[in-house]
């Protein structure tokens, strides 16, 4: 039975931790433009002179 208090205990401090990570990364930025990654996988490489 104790183990039931012990799963439970982590596993709200794992949810804790990832519902930090995910307000540091809103606050950080991280999502503020969705659009542009995907649109340029359709764009071409601008060519270079390799040789």
């Amino acid at each position: 039975m104790q183990i039931i208090f012990i799963m439970i205990g982590i596993s709200l401090l794992m949810a804790l931790v990832f519902l930090g990570a995910f307000f540091w990364s809103m606050k950080d930025g991280q999502n503020d433009d969705l659009h542009t990654p995907a649109m340029r996988i359709l764009f071409d490489d601008p060519k270079t002179n390799a040789k």
